[in-house]
């Protein structure tokens, strides 16, 4: 049995992953500060499911302030699964987005530094590859050239991370997560945003054409990976991503066809943010994690318009940025 600090324990990803280690017979110490980046009813809600179960404790925390992380005490790891999240809102306020994943990824590192812990989870992103990237793409594609913020600061705090390895032998695994989905998600990514709109029959808001696709990761998947990177390796950047691509239109169908409604598609120039497809090469993560995606895009739309339906009588009141 280990004790485990797992920070955005509130979080989509944050959630489950702390849901899988208390599984697993382990210790967690969540910590989020449970900031309104997005409707905080559904931090609650997932933070209420995990505050039932047994050796699972909170605290309420903000990573970027540096004298409440100086506070915290030793654990076996730490998997820093707080952030702020989303091409777009990075872009209208930056400083937030500079202040989490930076900031709070360096208060993190010197914890580990302080306290003498030794492994170091990361949460970072598919952004990091910009736009040209090939496909699949490989760990080893050009990260130089992001296309915003969120991306900046996620590729910020990989080199920092890089940095504390070299300097303090800290055993460092950095995920690049592509495009995350399932039951209980953000309510500004896709997944959740069409399936609550056509589900109430609101306007669907697609960006550009719809052909843009996208690589999606079931999240227990996604999960699986992150608890998998626990184990010794050194400093390793490691992809984790869906094996099936998609275009936005097909995804809007599948919805469409697992509701039963048609959407009502309201039609809105492309972002300058997004990048057109996405979609990993995950060899290196069986090489190392022995891992790979076990949840079909089709089961896990499945099992995510399931759960809409189940908790639609409050989901309704969710905004959907």
């Amino acid at each position: 049995m280990s004790n485990y600090l797992v920070t955005g324990s509130a979080g989509f990803i944050g959630s489950r992953v702390s849901a899988m280690l208390i599984e697993q017979g382990h210790l967690v110490t969540g910590v989020d500060n449970l900031n309104d980046a997005y409707d905080v009813r559904m931090k609650e809600y997932r933070l209420n499911a995990l505050q039932t179960l047994p050796g699972f404790s909170f605290l309420k925390l903000d990573i970027s302030n540096r004298l409440a992380v100086e506070s915290l005490p030793t654990f076996d790891a730490v998997v820093d699964l707080a952030a702020r999240a989303g091409v777009r809102a990075s872009v209208t306020d930056p400083w937030s987005f500079l202040e989490t994943n930076l900031i709070g990824t360096l208060n993190l590192l010197e914890l580990c530094r302080q306290k003498g812990i030794r492994k170091f989870v990361l949460a970072s992103s598919s952004s990091v590859y910009g736009a040209g990237a090939p496909q699949p793409t490989p760990e080893t594609a050009n990260t130089d050239l992001p296309l915003q913020p969120y991306a900046a600061t996620k590729k910020a705090a990989e080199v920092l991370c890089h940095s504390y390895h070299c300097l303090y032998a800290i055993d460092v695994s950095i995920l690049r997560y592509f495009t995350v989905y399932g039951p209980a998600g953000r309510p500004d990514m896709s997944m959740f945003r069409f399936a609550k709109w056509i589900c109430e029959g609101e306007p669907l808001q697609l960006y550009g054409d719809g052909r843009q696709s996208r690589g999606f990761t079931y999240i227990d998947d996604v999960a699986r990976g992150t608890i998998a990177a626990l184990r010794p390796l050194g400093f390793e950047i490691i992809n984790l991503g869906g094996s099936e691509v998609i275009t936005i239109n097909a995804l809007i169908a599948l919805i469409e066809e697992r509701i039963g409604r048609r959407a009502v598609i309201e039609h809105c120039p492309a972002n300058r943010a997004d990048v057109l497809t996405n979609h990993a090469d995950v060899t290196k993560a069986a090489c190392l994690l022995g891992w790979q995606p076990k949840v079909s895009l089709d089961e896990g739309i499945s099992r995510l318009v399931d759960w809409h339906l189940t908790e639609r009588s409050w989901l309704k009141q969710i905004a959907t940025p």
